[in-house]
């Protein structure tokens, strides 16, 4: 009975979890003893590391002074688990812990991958491109950071560490329990929980991980049309100097309030063929993407349902045919829908400003609206005030 225990122990999945690390490249982790931390504990903790180590020699002095054992029997028992025991908790005790993320930081960055889409008729993808997007976001931050100081992960009661020398990358890295990594020239911990059916959720942690996020996010483009949606980069077909002269101009104009402002709403209206939506593509990719804005173009039904996400600093939302949207609340047709008062909200800052974090980023969050219309007749009156679309053009050139 008793062999066959150990045999259904040996093969149970804890112990088949910790040979999958040992095999997979994972090492004990051995704590280093440092005098400067002694030195603090007999300090600030003088009455506990005295009672400790009293306790740790009363502990060896009983095994060695057993007078039913000859001596040698005593010396060898330094060695059984109870006492090994006793010193490795000392041993604890005394060495500094292993590193572990403060999560005091502020800026905090989360996703769980794979990400998995649900769509129905009810129901459009926004949710799934906004978790898309953050889980690029934080897999492009892995890829600058590139190789971590440390790799550490705790499991049954023992602290182990992936030598970095051997990192290859964090899909093939083996997960059963949490994982911590630090970069320390940026300050960045990352931690890895593992979940069932291969799934992970990666969690970067910092005292400011803006330039990261606005370095991976650099030229990002998500698109979003009915149950389409794209993520990937912004194409102009023509450049802003290819449009008449005036519409050139009013580019330049439009580029000097974006510089100038944290906030800007622009509406451009004409007749179908004017070149509206090509023009709003090429301020997209030649003016606001240099700047490091994400550029979002979302329909009617994305929009209605759409919040900036915290963790982007400049956002530019790109809106066809905004007169299908905001409509005039007088007419019976707006009255059963309450997208005009989601796109006045968010042209005011209401809609996302209204309650801020602790970090406070929303209130460096540069938004930038770019709308086109065929006419204005069917727009609600306070979209058009002051202070909700600062820039009007019309289009009238037929664009070719």
């Amino acid at each position: 009975m008793e062999f066959e225990y150990f045999r259904n122990n040996e093969s149970s999945p804890i112990n088949n979890n910790r040979q999958s690390l040992l095999a997979s490249g994972w090492r004990p982790f051995h704590r280093e003893f440092n005098w400067e931390f002694l030195g603090q504990l007999a300090f600030k903790d003088t009455q506990e590391l005295t009672q400790k180590t009293l306790n740790l020699v009363s502990n060896i002095a009983e095994t060695l002074g057993r007078n039913h054992y000859t001596w040698w029997a005593n010396l060898l028992n330094i060695a059984s688990d109870n006492t090994r025991y006793e010193f490795e908790k000392f041993w604890n005790y005394i060495t500094p812990d292993p590193l572990a993320p403060d999560y005091r930081y502020q800026d905090i960055l989360s996703t769980e991958t794979p990400i998995v889409q649900f769509v129905s008729r009810n129901s459009i993808p926004i949710d799934y491109v906004l978790n898309r997007l953050q889980e690029i976001t934080v897999m492009r931050v892995l890829q600058l950071l590139e190789r971590p100081d440390i790799i550490t992960q705790y499991y049954l009661e023992r602290d182990l560490y992936f030598p970095v020398e051997k990192f290859v990358s964090w899909e093939r890295l083996d997960v059963i329990n949490t994982v911590y990594s630090y970069w320390s020239q940026e300050d960045v911990w990352l931690q890895i929980d593992s979940y069932e059916r291969g799934r992970r959720q990666y969690t970067l942690m910092s005292k400011d991980l803006s330039p990261l996020i606005n370095k991976a996010t650099y030229d990002l483009a998500i698109m979003l049309s009915g149950y389409q949606s794209r993520v990937g980069k912004v194409y102009n077909q023509f450049s802003i100097r290819s449009f008449p002269e005036d519409i050139q101009s009013f580019s330049d104009a439009v580029q000097q309030v974006i510089l100038n402002q944290n906030q800007l709403a622009v509406l451009v209206h004409g007749e179908p063929g004017t070149g509206k939506t090509a023009w709003t593509q090429a301020v997209a990719k030649e003016i606001l993407v240099p700047l490091g804005y994400v550029i979002f173009i979302l329909d009617h039904d994305a929009i209605a349902n759409f919040v900036p996400p915290t963790y982007l600093e400049r956002i530019c939302i790109i809106i066809n045919e905004a007169d299908n949207l905001a409509q005039n609340r007088a007419s019976e047709v707006a009255q059963y829908s309450t997208k005009t008062e989601h796109i006045l909200s968010l042209l005011d800052g209401t809609l996302y400003q209204s309650v801020i974090d602790d970090s406070g980023i929303q209130m460096r969050q540069r938004l930038v609206v770019l709308m086109t219309c065929n006419t204005t007749e069917r727009l609600d009156p306070a979209m058009l005030r002051k202070g909700r679309v600062d820039l009007m053009y019309e289009f009238t050139h037929k664009f070719v």
